[in-house]
């Protein structure tokens, strides 16, 4: 039990607690850095949706409420975020020698799709039944902590 969930916090510590705590320190600074893609309203709506996110969707993770479900939401805010905030493409200096603001976004770039991959894992499982599983029953729960015979 007590090794489920050190890999289940280790998949959303990067969200619980520490990015959910810095939007909440930080607000005006990450709603500036959201309105670099959005107008103003829309960028606080965004980070007010990611903190909803981040907390709900970790909890229900760590406490196996709804946790396929979670596991998914925090699988798409991954390539989402990925896609507007970590634009490896777009400095224009991924091949030139010595520093590159290209590949430094590249490799959070990257890390956000991993993440994503692992969150995938947990809400899909390792089979081809884990789709129609999650459709059937998008609430469920896995039961992490369930004692198994064994």
């Amino acid at each position: 039990m007590l090794v489920t969930l050190a890999v289940r916090y280790l998949l959303v510590v990067l969200f619980f607690p520490f990015s959910a705590l810095d939007k909440i320190i930080n607000f005006r600074g990450a709603v500036g850095q959201a309105e670099t893609m959005f107008p103003p309203w829309l960028a606080t709506g965004s980070i007010l949706a990611g903190l909803f996110i981040e907390i709900v969707m970790s909890l229900g993770i760590l406490t196996g409420t709804a946790d396929r479900l979670a596991a998914l939401v925090l699988a798409l805010y991954c390539v989402a975020t990925a896609i507007l905030f970590k634009p490896f493409w777009r400095p224009g200096d991924f091949w030139h020698s010595g520093d590159s603001k290209g590949r430094d976004l590249f490799w959070d770039f990257l890390k956000n799709f991993s993440l994503a991959g692992g969150f995938l894992l947990l809400a899909f499982g390792t089979t081809a039944h884990g789709v129609p599983a999650l459709l059937a029953h998008p609430f469920g729960s896995t039961h992490p902590y369930a004692a198994h015979g064994g």
